[in-house]
Formats: structure tokens, sequence, C-alpha cells
């Protein structure tokens, strides 16, 4: 037996589940993707300079071809967004890939994604973008730090306050995205991410016009790779030492009723041994797996 590329349940005389593959690719086969890890960097020079290359993952934007067979880059209409191994910070894929099955567990709205075999054997993160639906066109995407009229520079200044009171100015449901928020900033702390800033949570614009928190994306544990990241937004003034004392405060803070975030608070707890199961099938060296999952022990026993 095999382990599923995209679910990580496991799986026979394949990498990959049919049902799996046509969640992500719309079809019981795997795209074909022809090229290898240093050719990534060139790949994203033939998207005459459209390709988002943030801090150490390169990230190219994919098509897919009509018949389905094969991933191309793509400068517009791109379906998929494709993030390599990072040399700096190994296993980067795999650990974004498991947290965002883990967050899907958690109860967090998360777009398709799994992982991609290159053809030098290393393994690629790759996930449906979820402002351009199938049916085609684009949906308005607007992160915190256009909402909070910021420089991208200034992603990292900020705060999870901030942040409510963005969704309770400009969400078309400020209550359910509230709430929303508030649990995807206590995933970011359950998970160890320290790179939860201003521009990796957004407002999608239905096509009706309607405003609400978009799904969860760009989800990594950083403190697999770096030792006691801390957040990189306060919450009640805090990076670090967080309780759930912090939490609650936070919740009042948002106006979210003490029974609701207390269901929330306790979602680590409940959801914990699923995420072990999810940690010791990922695709992270054995370390990772148990650092990982340590993290979520300690953490949802903080919160209980």
């Amino acid at each position: 037996m095999s382990t599923c590329r995209i679910c990580l349940d496991p799986v026979a005389d394949s990498e990959v589940h049919p049902a799996c593959a046509r969640v992500l690719y719309g079809s019981t086969r795997v795209p074909l993707l022809d090229v290898d890890l240093a050719q990534i960097h060139t790949l994203g020079l033939a998207m005459a300079g459209r390709a988002s290359i943030s801090g150490v993952q390169r990230k190219v934007s994919l098509g897919i071809a009509v018949d389905r067979r094969t991933l191309q880059v793509a400068t517009d209409g791109a379906r998929y967004i494709l993030k390599p191994q990072a040399g700096t910070f190994p296993f980067l894929p795999e650990n974004e890939h498991l947290t965002m099955l883990i967050a899907a567990a958690f109860g967090l709205t998360v777009p398709s994604c799994g992982l991609l075999r290159l053809r030098d054997d290393t393994l690629a993160y790759l996930v449906e973008r979820f402002d351009r639906p199938r049916e085609g066109g684009k949906r308005r995407q607007e992160d915190f730090c256009q909402l909070a009229g910021l420089s991208p520079k200034e992603k990292y200044d900020g705060s999870a306050e901030l942040c409510i009171r963005l969704v309770r100015r400009y969400a078309s449901e400020p209550g359910i995205a509230t709430l929303a928020c508030f649990r995807l900033l206590l995933f970011g702390w359950w998970t160890g991410n320290g790179d939860m800033h201003l521009k990796n949570l957004s407002l999608l614009i239905g096509a009706d016009g309607r405003h609400g928190l978009s799904p969860a994306y760009d989800l990594l544990c950083t403190r697999l790779v770096i030792a006691d990241d801390p957040l990189a937004l306060t919450v009640g003034g805090k990076k670090e030492r967080l309780d759930r004392a912090t939490w609650l405060r936070f919740a009042e803070y948002a106006a979210i009723p003490a029974a609701a975030a207390a269901r929330v608070l306790d979602s680590p707890a409940r959801v914990l041994d699923e995420a072990l199961a999810l940690c010791e099938r990922s695709f992270l060296p054995a370390e990772q797996r148990a650092n990982y999952a340590q993290l979520l022990r300690e953490r949802a026993a903080v919160l209980g």
C-alpha cells in the first residue's frame, strides 16, 4: 500500500486515489508536469514576470490542458499554484500540504490541494486557486493589508484585533466572518504558524457582490524550520505564551459569545487524534512528524 498524495489515506496500486484526483484535477488521471526542480525558476521566467516569488518559496502559476493530461505554465486564467522544494527550508511542500489537511479537519474551508511528484522525484505542493472558478472568470480578493491601507512591506505591522476590525467593517455578514476569522487565527497559533501575516488573510467577493472570509491559504507550521518562531500578529499584545485566557479575552474583544468561543477553543482537543494520524501518514521526515505532533499535543493541552 502507498499513501495518497492528496488525502494521505492508504491507496493500492497508485500514488493517488482516482476520486481524489477527480476533485483536484477534474479527472481520475493525474496530469503530467514533465519538469524537475531546477527548471521551476525557468518556468517562472517564461511567465513574463508574472510568477510570484515570495521569500524562499518560489511559486509558479499553472493551467490544465483541455484534455486534462498535462499541466502547463499559465499567464492568464491559471487554475493552480505550484510550490516546489525550497533549499533554505526543506520539506515546505509536505509541511503545507499536511497543515492544509489538518485545517480541513479543524473545520476551516480550504481549497483542493495535493503533492505532485516532479521528474527528479522531488515533491511539490499544488493548490487550486479559489479565486478562479472552474466555470470561468475571476473572483476579486482583497487581503487584509489592502483593506487596512498598508503596503505589502507592512504586512507584519498588525494584530489579531486589527483583523477583527477589518472583518466587522468590510464583511457582508460580520458575525459569521468574525467567528471564522477567530477560528483561523487560533488554528495558526495551534499549528505553530509564525507567518500568518496580513497578506495571508483575505476577503473574497462573490458573484453576488457579497464579501466573506476567503478559504484558508499559505498555512505552514513554521516552527518545524524556525525554532520558537513567534506569531506574526499579536493577540492581546502578545506573540508568545498565549493560553486559553488570552484567547477568551480576544473573543470578548471580537464580541463572540462565550459559548461559541469555548467551542472553537475546544476544537484542537476534539480533532487532535485525527491531526496526529495525518501527521503520521504525511510525507514529512520522521523527525518533523514527531516535532509537529508534539506541538499539537502541547498546545491542545494549553487550551484544555
